[in-house]
Order: structure tokens, then C-alpha cells, then sequence
């Protein structure tokens, strides 16, 4: 049964952890059933851009192309003229602060209408394929022979909750509300016929970008349920991974090597909001973690190919 659920997993050691895992799932109690999953780089290819960074700078495009003023802001005026310097001297956080400014003042039903208009015409930079096809289809099947055995599947990210959430039904089976990530704050207004509604501000919420230590109390907070499954690509999610692997039973920890550099891209991932002392290899050869070594374990690599 296993072999019909994995094909697209090479025989190996990889592989064989992975079986061993499902086989002693009978030994889970059916409560404690829960798998989480980073997105970027863990289930959809990230490189050569964020996805989500590809629908802002989008978004700020089109913005300047309607008030011309706003790209004299300093950060969009950095990024138009493609001034690297300048951005890596601001941070991510700043930058990425002043591209979601750009939908304050937004309902939840209006972003996700953007949302989905960048789905339906984008593409990858260097694939020029629908994003849909950018799925990790070996991870896809993970997580059905998961689910096959009665383990709930959770998307947990560093990105933004709003933005997978559009297409993580469609895209992985996931619900909207089993999506964990980094989450804007909302303000409530009142409209004239007396209704309320929710619009977006330009503030992420006090639990901050959905990261290292932020997933697992994040896990705790919106989920409830501690996983017994983690994956992830990056030392962002290494706290998660721990957090699984510390379950007392069965687990399985599982990180993404990117290192194929002809099928998809060479390259150790990093975590987005801080530096880590820790290499992500490095940290998973001394726990334990299983690597999944895209050159080796997977015969392919995306959904579709």
C-alpha cells in the first residue's frame, strides 16, 4: 500500500524512514494524529522569489502605476531601482512592513480577491508555469498516505496566513483554518447600515512573523494540538520540528535538502526573520531529523512534470 501512496520516493534510507513512521502510526491515539508542514521551500518551490514577495511587489507596482507618488516612498523607491544595498541595510521586516501597508484599509474579501487574481494569470520567473505546478508533488503524496492513516494535515508558515489560505484547499487539502502563519491585525468597522466588518491594517499582530520559537507557541495557540509530524526546509522551522520530535511516541521530523541545482535549485535554506547560528544541515544531522534529498530521493520533483 505504501508503494502506492510514494511513488514518486526513491528507495533508500529516506524513503524506508518514512514507511517506518506510517507503520507504527496504530500506535498514535487517534487525538494526537497531526502533522504540520512549512510551505515555502517545503511544499512549493521558493526560489528564485517568495511567491508571496512576487504578489506584493506586483500589488506595489500597480499602485505606482496609479499614484506615482508612492513610489518616492524610500523602500519602493529602493526596490524599483533594484538598489540591493539599500534594502539589505533597511531588513526584510521593514520592507516587507511597507508592502503590506499597501492593503490597509482592506476587508479579508478584497485581499483574497487580489489574491486570487495573482493565482490565476502568474507565473514562475524561470519555469513559466502556473505556481499550482510549483507544488513538491513527493510531498503531496506525503501527505495523503498521512491522511490515509488518519493524521490531519496542518500548513504552518512563515509567510502570511491571508495568502496561503486562498489557495491552501485547492492546493494541499488544507482548510483555511488550518493554516498557521505570520498574521496581520485587523481593525473593526462599523458600517452605516449598522453591520460590522473587518479591514486590514499594516501592523503584523503581536506574535510577530511565524518563525523559530513563533511556531510552535503559534501552533499551540490557533491549532491546539501538538504534532507528531513536522517538515520544513529552513532553520525557521527548527523549533517545529523539535516540538514534533519531542512527542513521546512515534514522530517524524523531516527536512528538504535543495540540492539539485538541474531539476530545481542548490541551495540551504535559510530562515527569513533571523539569522541562525545553526546551518538547518547541520541541525538535522545532530537530532536525527530525516533529510529528503531532492537529487536522491525524489524521481520528481513537481506536480504535473
Amino acid at each position: 500500500m505504501t508503494d502506492a501512496l510514494l511513488p514518486s520516493w526513491r528507495d533508500g534510507a529516506t524513503r524506508t524512514a518514512i514507511v517506518d513512521f506510517l507503520d507504527l502510526v496504530d500506535e498514535i491515539p487517534p487525538a494526537d494524529r497531526v502533522a504540520v508542514f512549512d510551505n515555502d521551500g517545503t511544499l512549493w518551490c521558493e526560489k528564485p522569489q517568495y511567491p508571496q514577495l512576487e504578489f506584493m511587489l506586483s500589488e506595489m507596482k500597480a499602485a505606482v502605476a496609479k499614484d506615482a507618488s508612492l513610489g518616492d516612498q524610500a523602500e519602493f523607491r529602493a526596490i524599483l531601482s533594484g538598489d540591493r544595498a539599500t534594502l539589505a541595510e533597511m531588513g526584510l521586516e521593514r520592507v516587507v512592513l511597507a508592502l503590506v501597508d499597501l492593503h490597509t484599509g482592506l476587508t479579508p474579501e478584497e485581499f483574497n480577491e487580489r489574491v486570487a487574481a495573482f493565482f490565476a494569470s502568474a507565473r514562475h520567473a524561470d519555469r513559466g508555469v502556473p505556481y499550482r505546478q510549483q507544488r513538491y508533488q513527493p510531498m503531496l503524496e506525503l501527505m495523503d498516505a498521512l491522511r490515509t492513516r488518519g493524521i490531519d494535515c496542518y500548513i504552518v508558515t512563515g509567510g502570511g496566513s491571508e495568502f496561503v489560505r486562498v489557495v491552501g484547499e485547492d492546493f494541499y487539502g488544507v482548510k483555511p483554518e488550518g493554516v498557521v502563519g505570520s498574521q496581520v491585525a485587523y481593525d473593526v468597522a462599523r458600517q452605516d447600515d449598522g453591520g460590522l466588518r473587518l479591514v486590514r491594517t499594516g501592523n503584523i499582530v503581536a506574535s510577530g512573523v511565524n518563525e523559530g520559537e513563533g511556531k510552535p507557541t503559534n501552533i499551540q495557540r490557533i491549532l491546539g494540538r501538538r504534532p507528531v509530524v513536522a517538515a520544513g526546509n529552513s532553520a525557521g522551522d527548527a523549533e517545529m520540528l523539535e516540538f514534533a520530535q519531542s512527542y513521546d511516541g512515534p514522530s517524524l521530523a523531516l527536512i528538504v535538502d535543495h540540492d539539485d541545482a538541474e531539476r530545481e535549485y542548490a541551495y540551504e535554506s535559510k530562515a527569513g526573520s533571523f539569522e541562525a547560528e545553526e546551518g538547518v544541515l547541520d541541525m538535522a544531522d545532530r537530532l536525527g531529523w530525516v533529510v529528503a534529498s531532492i537529487k536522491n530521493d525524489w524521481a520528481t520533483v513537481f506536480a504535473g512534470d
